[in-house]
């Protein structure tokens, strides 16, 4: 019997490692990590504003990211994110089930 997973919960999981891995990059403010998953993604993901910023603060809850107040480029105050240690042992090991996940599907759909 099939459990059935909720969709939230799937995307949670991946949105948190997408998060994650653009912040090992460098501490960005909320919009220039939508725009770098967007741009890398060829827009094939977009992550709105009503899923980002709960997930930042939930990672910021969790230990994380951490973030602080800063002027931008364009003179306007945003918040800064940043990986923590916290965040990228997490970051770790999501990457580990993304990997073991992706190369179940493949073995099912055959794919070499």
């Amino acid at each position: 019997m099939f459990r059935r997973v909720k969709k939230a919960d799937a995307l949670q999981g991946t949105l948190d490692l997408l998060v994650l891995k653009t912040l090992q990059g460098g501490a960005q403010h909320g919009y220039g990590i939508a725009s770098h998953i967007a741009t890398l993604s060829d827009d094939a993901l977009r992550v709105e504003e009503g899923s980002l910023y709960p997930a930042l603060h939930r990672m910021e809850q969790a230990g994380w990211i951490a973030a602080e107040w800063s002027v931008t480029e364009n003179n306007r105050r945003a918040r800064v994110y940043k990986l923590t240690r916290n965040g990228q042992k997490r970051l770790d090991e999501e990457m580990d089930k993304w990997t073991r996940l992706t190369a179940g599907v493949r073995k099912v759909l055959r794919v070499p």
